[in-house]
């Protein structure tokens, strides 16, 4: 009796060929997943970079192409692939973000997907014309200079602070503030106007304000004039209390700093007499008082340098004649005028040096 053929057997290679495809598969996803979570993505060595996202650019090809020409992703095409599962591209907030060293994929995906906007600083130090304001604000903020400068330029604006065109610089100390790069103006201004606050409840400094019969505005603005007068704050204190001295005799200040100020001039190194005919009310030659508002945004070291003036009897100084910087302070006209002649004489005799030096 014939044995019946045994069938042959099957081949596995069928079987193994979907295995070997999933194993591929699963390691191109790990590989991705670990690109996507566990990788830095960043190109910089800085510890971070920032990246503006502008109003009107908002669409995926328009956000990609930004990143992509600021050379800040090792792949920017990643950033397109892990952004559409999210669906980021249609809430894509505009402003500015911070990029760090080392980020993955994911955590800037996640970061412009939650609207998360990189903080700016505002670092304000002397400033004297809204002007240098708004162009200051305009260089941190996403917004124009010229919005800016029409906002600060608003009463109404300013209302909300409980100031005026006039004397807005008395609510800003000057500082570092910290704020989200999407900040509004009314933001901004709020913020410097608590800082102005806070200064003012501290260390007795409305006290000392109301011991010298002055409001904290009144003090802002003659340690305004103090500030542009010197960078010596031996000098200061003097200045201060010659200044403290002119107003409880209904003095005029006389104060040269407020002459480039009325002039809208900063670059003037000399006062002429043809300048102290200039109609300002913040030509204090010829109107007495104090101006109006301040001339520049003062450091908060000569604010309560005005509060901690000493008392004196000095009512005139003069800068001294060997061009230190320091100057002389005197309580009689007759010395004053002898110390001016002397300088002036000094000054004359520099300036014809100088003419003659010139080829």
């Amino acid at each position: 009796m014939a044995r019946k053929k045994q069938p042959a057997p099957k081949s596995t290679n069928k079987a193994k060929k979907p295995l070997f495809i999933i194993a591929i598969a699963i390691v191109l996803i790990a590989f991705v997943l670990y690109w996507l979570f566990a990788t830095s993505a960043t190109a910089f060595d800085e510890k971070s970079r920032m990246i503006t996202i502008e109003k009107d650019n908002t669409q995926k090809s328009a956000v990609l192409k930004v990143f992509e020409e600021a050379g800040i992703l090792q792949f920017p095409s990643l950033l397109g692939i892990a952004g559409a599962p999210l669906n980021i591209w249609d809430k894509m907030k505009p402003g500015r973000y911070e990029i760090k060293k080392g980020q993955s994929i994911f955590d800037i995906v996640r970061m412009l997907k939650n609207g998360r906007l990189a903080e700016v600083k505002l670092v304000i130090n002397r400033v004297r014309t809204k002007a240098e304001l708004a162009k200051l604000i305009s260089k941190q903020f996403m917004t124009d200079s010229s919005k800016v400068m029409e906002y600060l330029s608003s009463n109404d604006s300013l209302a909300i602070i409980g100031s005026d065109t006039t004397l807005l610089f008395t609510k800003i100390i000057p500082d570092t503030y910290n704020y989200f790069a999407d900040a509004s103006m009314q933001t901004i201004l709020q913020k410097l106007s608590n800082g102005s606050k806070n200064f003012w409840e501290k260390n007795n400094r409305l006290q000392k304000a109301a011991a010298i019969n002055m409001t904290p505005e009144q003090v802002y603005i003659l340690a305004s004039i103090v500030d542009e007068e010197t960078n010596y704050d031996s000098d200061k204190y003097k200045i201060a209390s010659v200044y403290i001295n002119r107003l409880k005799k209904q003095m005029p200040l006389q104060a040269c700093p407020t002459i480039k100020y009325a002039m809208n001039d900063f670059t003037i190194t000399r006062i002429y007499e043809k300048y102290l005919t200039n109609p300002s009310p913040y030509n204090t030659y010829k109107v007495k008082g104090l101006p109006p508002g301040p001339i520049c945004t003062p450091s908060p070291k000569t604010i309560d340098i005005v509060l901690d003036a000493p008392q004196t009897d000095y009512i005139y100084f003069v800068a001294k004649s060997d061009f230190s910087g320091y100057h002389h302070f005197s309580n009689n006209y007759e010395e004053h005028n002898s110390r001016a002649k002397e300088y002036q004489k000094k000054l004359d005799e520099y300036m014809m040096k100088k003419r003659a030096e010139k080829p």
